[in-house]
């Protein structure tokens, strides 16, 4: 049987185990930009399960997550309407950074150095498991979506682009 190579802890996977979810660890080559498309096709899982941790700010510049899956676009006015906010927009990468803790292409919405409010696209809970960003480039933990409600305390949102 094929080890997972060891990935030394994150403030993500610290966080999981302080929260007793049990999660799996997947190790793959980062590729710059590569996105969800890259990891999905590195772990052999369809891209509609890894679900990407988008860093955005509001009207007042307050800070929250938005998770969604890789193969989809956020629709920031639908999120902002459903959320009581007059608008939502991506933060500049170093802005997200400041917030989360992590570094872009490694951001996990698990053990953020600031608190902030967590969306999540509806029917990402729907899936049977998903593989969402461990707290580093090339490292993903699979995890059962429940926990995003009920660990994370996300709230689930209608927010996805409409093809």
């Amino acid at each position: 049987m094929a080890k997972t190579p060891h990935v030394s802890e994150t403030p993500a996977t610290q966080w999981l185990k302080r929260q007793g979810v049990p999660f799996g660890e997947h190790v793959y080559e980062y590729v710059e930009h590569g996105g969800t498309a890259v990891s999905a096709a590195a772990l052999g899982v369809d891209e509609h399960a890894v679900v990407k941790t988008l860093v955005m700010a509001d009207e007042s510049n307050k800070p929250l997550i938005v998770l969604m899956h890789g193969d989809r676009i956020v629709s920031t006015k639908n999120l902002a309407r459903q959320t009581s906010r007059k608008r939502i927009e991506p933060c500049p990468p170093e802005m997200a950074q400041r917030h989360s803790g992590y570094q872009v292409g490694g951001t996990s919405p698990f053990g953020t150095r600031k608190s902030m409010p967590v969306f999540v696209e509806r029917t990402v809970l729907a899936l049977p498991r998903i593989y969402i960003n461990g707290g580093r480039r090339g490292y993903l933990v699979s995890v059962d979506p429940i926990v995003l409600t009920e660990s994370l305390r996300a709230v689930p949102v209608d927010c996805a682009l409409e093809d």
